[in-house]
């Protein structure tokens, strides 16, 4: 290998070793995502762009079948509004980055820039809304919004993000409850069927439900490292925001009404819950539904005739019916290096071509998930390559169900749980008797929260494995991100 190829090829830390560090090291080596001159905001750069493209493009297809129609409200957002849901506020208020001054003059009303959007949307709705007949509304923005964290780390956690919130007016609270759940279960869909992870849906406890919200909902997903990830939240928020936003509409009745009121939204986090749940220590390990690039071709001995122009035609055999496809021809790399960066940035599929290969009618094919190399026939490769795609998704998404399943068991009691969890790290389920305080003392005792309240109940007894008291709801158990 050439010295070039040795300075850019650079090692991961080992996952066992400091994940943390995995982590960051995986991140900053597949050009992801660049750090910015402000402390905690993010530069994403084209392959980490792409990734959320993809899932951008695959959400707001589902989104427009079921309705919804896209918009865009304003990143200011007026003190008063802020003001105007007390309990909301005092959830946001220590996360808020505030607007004083336009260019030189200080302002009457600081403006907030947006940690999400409620207050400015709902201010908007009480302008619009007359009948209802304009019901439902179902409104959706992509946008960033700013929440100023003290500790960040890339995609997980970080000052501003890239997200979709969506925003919705109903005449019933049937009918918002149902919205709420329909748009859970398409995060579920993406989850699993885009991004190969396995989650949990269920309810938030009140404890951990979005401020201002009668009911949170969301999605819960176990990475490597035992620790769970809020993955995305869908929340009825009954009346709380169109009354005190005096949203009203004339009913059927001719009665003057308050609406019920929906918001829900993912964000770049799933991007890290990708790389926490499928990366190795060799880099990314894409699903191929997600993967900016599904299949690299890389020519062997590329000087030699007949090389490039075979490579260049099974190219366009591969991109014919629909696959994203990479050639990579630089000559200033040896094939070696090659495979190390496509590896690491995780391309589901590598074929080799070269004059043997070419001789003996195949291609070499290398599945990136499970590193295991085959010669496949150069005829009706287009759709070999398909369902081979087809199958490292399927299977990607069941070994991730695997380690989640193997990493959930059932507890007997507070300290059983301590135990467990220094043993191994994972979702504990639990009977818990509903209250706040044996939650608060839960988190105080062992760092971990009661991530969801699943739809999926079991019983597990009749007393609440960490206080005693009378069990109310099985919950999934864990220290998250």
């Amino acid at each position: 290998m050439a010295k070039k190829d040795k300075d850019f090829v650079k090692e991961i830390t080992p996952m066992e070793v400091d994940f943390p560090q995995w982590y960051t090291d995986v991140i900053r080596k597949t050009d992801l995502v660049d750090y910015s001159p402000v402390k905690g905001f993010m530069v994403i750069k084209p392959y980490g762009y792409a990734l959320w493209e993809n899932i951008q493009s695959y959400l707001d297809k589902k989104f427009k079948e079921t309705g919804h129609k896209n918009c865009y409200f304003p990143l200011l957002i007026p003190e008063n509004l802020l003001q105007k849901e007390a309990e909301h506020v005092e959830g946001f208020a220590p996360e808020v980055a505030w607007v004083t001054h336009g260019g030189k003059e200080e302002l009457a009303e600081r403006l907030c820039v947006r940690p999400t959007s409620e207050t400015i949307i709902c201010s908007m709705y009480a302008k619009w809304l007359k009948s209802y007949r304009e019901l439902p509304y179902l409104y959706n923005q992509w946008c960033s919004v700013v929440r100023w964290e003290k500790s960040t780390r890339p995609f997980l956690r970080t000052s501003e993000f890239l997200w979709q919130e969506g925003h919705t007016l109903h005449e019933t609270y049937d009918e918002a409850q149902e919205e709420t759940l329909k748009i859970l279960d398409i995060y579920r869909d993406m989850a699993e069927n885009l991004l190969a992870i396995p989650v949990v849906t269920g309810r938030k406890s009140d404890k951990e439900k979005f401020a201002g919200a009668y009911a949170t909902y969301t999605m819960e997903a176990l990475m490597h490292d035992g620790k769970a990830l809020q993955a995305g939240t869908s929340h009825n928020l009954g009346q709380h925001f169109t009354k005190a936003f005096d949203i009203s509409f004339l009913d059927r009745n001719g009665d003057m009404q308050n609406p019920y009121h929906t918001s829900w939204g993912v964000s770049t986090r799933l991007i890290g819950g990708v790389i926490m749940v499928h990366g190795d220590n060799r880099g990314l390990v894409l699903p191929p539904r997600l993967a900016p690039i599904q299949v690299v071709i890389i020519p062997i001995a590329q000087h030699k005739e007949g090389v490039l122009d075979k490579a260049y035609k099974l190219k366009k055999q591969l991109q014919d019916i629909g696959l994203r496809v990479e050639l990579d021809d630089n000559e200033n790399y040896s094939p070696g290096w090659k495979f190390n960066e496509y590896e690491m940035k995780g391309v589901p599929v590598r074929i080799e071509i070269g004059p043997r290969d070419i001789k003996n009618n195949q291609v070499m094919a290398a599945r990136r998930d499970t590193l295991e190399k085959e010669a496949i026939p150069i005829d009706g490769l287009a759709e070999t390559i398909s369902k081979l795609l087809e199958t490292i998704q399927s299977d990607m998404l069941e070994r991730a169900r695997k380690h989640r399943d193997e990493n959930t068991y059932s507890i007997e009691s507070l300290e059983d749980f301590k135990e467990k969890m220094e043993e191994k790290p994972g979702f504990a389920k639990a009977m818990w008797c509903g209250e706040r305080e044996c939650e608060e003392h839960i988190k105080i005792e062992t760092g971990a929260t009661i991530r969801c309240m699943p739809f999926e109940q079991e019983d597990l007894g009749d007393k609440c494995h960490f206080c005693g008291k009378e069990a109310k709801h099985m919950v999934y158990v864990a220290k998250a991100y």
